[in-house]
């Protein structure tokens, strides 16, 4: 079995369960089938293998360093990179008529993961240069979309997002970034932008940053911020390079892991001559930015799952091949000992694994195919499946940045001693997956935003819709015997969910707004396991449809789903119960007490 992925669980999740196929009855995706998906999808592995997973471990040890005048990385990121480009898979789910595939974006994310998993380093090239485009299929003008996105979608530009400064880090309201309109339309930018991977390379012709500013005179705070193209390299009218723009590399940020990702602190304007383009009205720039922000959460999501899953399915390899020990009932010495996936605490670390990484991957594919459905539904139905996607984003990116970073260090465990020397891989997709709590808004961010933002919009809508889909699964399984304890579980789950969303809701109504999102991480934990209960009953309704000749699939993905409620689930009533008794503890601790 490759130790990226399971591809058997991979046609699950996309066939038996998400019935993928379904899409291609659709005008948008009609000249595609299971066929064509497959044959992407063994591309994909194929490339991953070959250009991606050799020099995974090199890039980590030699990582990008700035010489004064070069930055300089290791020569396979590249060639990696250009067969990438080269096969298509920037512009995998781009419309036919810019050169795309048109796949559906479930399709597309199923790929991207397969390379995180091989090479989580390299992916991040492509992952925000696909980010960069689709902002601009979507919020730029023609002549935008042809001069920038489709040199993106062939792999000649490659993109950034450049929001972070260093003294405002997530605190978006608070940066100060200008860009001074020009006689000529354009605008001079002057500014510091902190923590933006692919800030500064030779892997492509030219580097698209997009750069949030404020104009002259912007209203303060969030509401005041614009968003411009800065590319590296000026172009000439006929689309060719011209001089160096004024974007300087300031210096390079040394990550414990995704080091093969340059991460850079840019200086815009040093000479006052850096030249940029407004996308879009002054002043919506964060709403265009969100675009690629929410992209890039489910990503991040992606990423982390992914690497979580790989690390799982490294341990297991190793699990079933490492002879250690006898079991405990086994007194003979003389006794041959027995590979160690037999021993009762190695095979709860492996569950563990493959309840966090499988169901981690099936939401971030469901995020996906909500993204679908949203583009081909009709005008009624669009609204809610944003409002869903909306409300799963900030899960899809914060679960499996906490939960597939425990599968890592229990991948680690698994290994024992030789799990955290730099001979194996797992130790490296610990500190690789370590930065996703942190990349894209920290994980506390994302909490804010759910409880803050994403429960309450529209009037509760979002939550209710989610919570219908829930009870749909609810009662489609409780036809199936086998499924009857899962189904009592996640009733009361979903129910400790309405109702501690009513109590901080009531706390919200009396103004004491610090108290009600003072435990939003806990609400955020709550909530994310009640949403994986939800997954992975969604899998064991489908797993029962499966005929006799997958015994031993379905057998493990029940087992795993096992795991999950009883020894995930449970922790909810915990948090139900804190959050309703409006904790103070964290709120009310003095500063000066620490």
């Amino acid at each position: 079995m490759s130790t990226l992925v399971n591809r058997r669980d991979l046609a699950f999740l996309l066939y038996d369960w998400l019935h993928i196929e379904s899409l291609c009855e659709q005008p948008l995706f009609k000249e595609h089938d299971r066929e064509t998906f497959d044959m992407i999808l063994d591309m994909a592995e194929r490339l991953a293998e070959e250009k991606f997973f050799p020099h995974a471990q090199k890039v980590d040890e030699k990582e990008p360093h700035f010489d004064g005048e070069k930055v300089h990385i290791i020569p396979e990121v590249k060639e990696a990179l250009d067969a990438h480009a080269e096969a298509g898979f920037l512009g995998m789910s781009f419309d036919a008529e810019w050169g795309g595939m048109q796949l559906p974006y479930t399709i597309s994310q199923a790929c991207n993961g397969i390379f995180y998993a091989a090479n989580v380093s390299t992916a991040g090239y492509p992952m925000l240069t696909m980010g960069a485009a689709n902002l601009l299929a979507h919020h730029g003008t023609e002549q935008q979309k042809s001069t920038y996105m489709l040199p993106m979608i062939e792999g000649r530009f490659y993109g950034t997002m450049c929001l972070s400064e260093p003294q405002a880090g997530s605190s978006l309201s608070d940066l100060r970034t200008k860009a001074t309109p020009h006689e000529d339309g354009t605008y001079r930018v002057v500014g510091n932008k902190m923590w933006i991977s692919g800030g500064e390379h030779d892997l492509s012709e030219n580097i698209i940053h997009l750069v949030l500013a404020r104009l002259p005179g912007a209203p303060a705070g969030v509401k005041g911020i614009s968003l411009f193209i800065v590319p590296k390299y000026l172009l000439n009218k006929d689309g060719s390079l011209g001089q160096r723009n004024d974007v300087q590399l300031a210096g390079i940020n040394h990550k414990m892991g995704y080091r093969g990702t340059i991460n850079t602190v840019l200086n815009f304007g040093e000479e006052e001559r850096c030249v940029g383009y407004l996308v879009g009205e002054p002043h919506h720039g964060l709403r265009y930015m969100f675009h690629m922000m929410n992209e890039a959460r489910i990503a991040v999501g992606l990423g982390a799952s992914m690497l979580g899953y790989t690390g799982f399915l490294h341990s297991l390899a190793y699990a079933r091949q490492r002879p250690q020990g006898r079991h405990p009932g086994a007194k003979d010495p003389t006794q041959p000992p027995v590979p160690i996936i037999e021993h009762a605490d190695v095979k709860r670390m492996l569950l563990a694994q493959k309840a966090y990484a499988e169901g981690a991957l099936a939401l971030c594919l469901y995020c996906a195919k909500l993204f679908d459905q949203q583009r081909t539904a009709p005008q009624e139905e669009q609204a809610e499946l944003g409002l869903l996607l909306d409300l799963l984003t900030p899960i899809a990116k914060a679960w499996p940045s906490e939960y597939c970073l425990e599968a890592n260090k229990l991948a680690i465990q698994v290994l024992g001693g030789y799990g955290y020397t730099r001979e194996y891989h797992v130790e490296r997709f610990y500190r690789d997956n370590r930065l996703n709590p942190i990349h894209e808004g920290t994980n506390g961010i994302q909490a804010l935003d759910l409880l803050g933002r994403k429960v309450t919009m529209k009037q509760g809508a979002a939550l209710q819709a989610l919570q219908a889909r829930v009870e749909a699964t609810l009662a489609q399984a409780s036809n199936i015997p086998a499924l009857e304890e899962f189904v009592t579980s996640l009733k009361e789950a979903l129910g400790d969910v309405v109702q501690t969303t009513m109590v901080l809701m009531q706390t919200a109504m009396k103004g004491e707004i610090d108290l009600y999102l003072a435990n939003a991480s806990v609400y955020l934990n709550l909530f994310g396991h009640t949403v994986l209960a939800w997954i992975w009953l969604e899998q064991a309704v489908a797993l029962q449809r499966l005929d006799d000749t997958d015994a031993t699939y379905k057998e493990g993905k029940m087992r795993a789903c096992q795991y999950f409620y009883r020894w995930e689930l449970p922790h909810t009533k915990t948090w139900a119960k804190l959050l309703q008794s409006l904790d103070e503890t964290c709120l009310k601790m003095p500063t000066e007490s620490f």
